[in-house]
């Protein structure tokens, strides 16, 4: 079974910079999505941060346990980044959301920390796999709202877990066995918050019919056309996507 990966970063409509961050190794084939925050350039550094440090160490840990080392590779850039915020008055406070994406044989190790989310779109639907750490989520935990109300949650944007903010940082980190035609999307809240679930499916199902028989240009388009309906629908927030085809 081999995988077909793409990726878009865009500043979006709105913003000045872009805070956000992405890696592709498709030898390795480990995937990070990073969406920073922070003053100045604090989350530019941290999401880049983010996605030096974490491939690095789980490339350096290859060996070892993938469950573990998803979750050190995250909890090392946590450490890093926290170190470098604590060294410039600049940067104090800056963190960064991480979703990674590791395969290991028929095994997918998916990592997350914030609200930059991993889907899976099996069969022309699309499946959240990771939890936001947001408060609107939280709320949503405890049954305050359902997701129509949470849409017009002024906190929305509110994070309770983040890479680089705290000293420690707990990370998720769930498994999935891949199938051939199993298509993964990760991204930041720039694409999930402009375009619904549904209309993310319906795209990607669109640009990726038939997955065994899928080009790196339909990946490529695929990730070209929901980063562009992403703005059409306002960009307010820097846009990062990555998209894994198992054929």
């Amino acid at each position: 079974m081999g995988l077909i990966a793409s990726g878009l970063c865009d500043i979006g409509m709105k913003r000045k910079t872009n805070q956000d961050s992405i890696y592709l190794n498709n030898e390795k084939h480990i995937y990070v999505v990073a969406d920073g925050m922070g003053g100045h350039n604090g989350g530019d550094i941290a999401s880049k941060m983010a996605v030096t440090h974490i491939p690095d160490y789980l490339i350096q840990n290859s060996s070892a346990d993938p469950v573990e080392v998803s979750k050190q590779g995250i909890q090392f850039a946590n450490q890093k980044i926290k170190e470098r915020g604590e060294g410039d008055e600049n940067l104090v406070g800056m963190g960064t959301t991480a979703v990674t994406m590791m395969f290991k044989g028929p095994t997918l190790y998916l990592g997350n920390v914030g609200d930059s989310r991993g889907y899976l779109v099996y069969k022309n639907k699309l499946f959240q796999m990771t939890r936001d750490h947001s408060l609107v989520q939280e709320k949503l935990n405890l049954g305050l709202y359902n997701r129509e109300q949470a849409a017009d949650d002024p906190q929305k944007n509110v994070l309770v877990r983040t890479v680089g903010f705290d000293d420690e940082v707990e990370v998720d980190v769930f498994t999935y066995k891949v199938h051939r035609n199993d298509i993964f999307l990760s991204c930041s809240d720039g694409l999930h918050g402009k375009v619904s679930d549904p209309d993310i499916a319906h795209i990607v199902n669109k640009f990726i019919p038939e997955p065994s028989k899928a080009t790196q240009q339909d990946v490529d388009d695929c990730c070209r056309f929901l980063v562009n309906q992403a703005n059409q629908n306002g960009g307010n927030d820097n846009i990062s996507v990555i998209i894994v085809v198992a054929q």
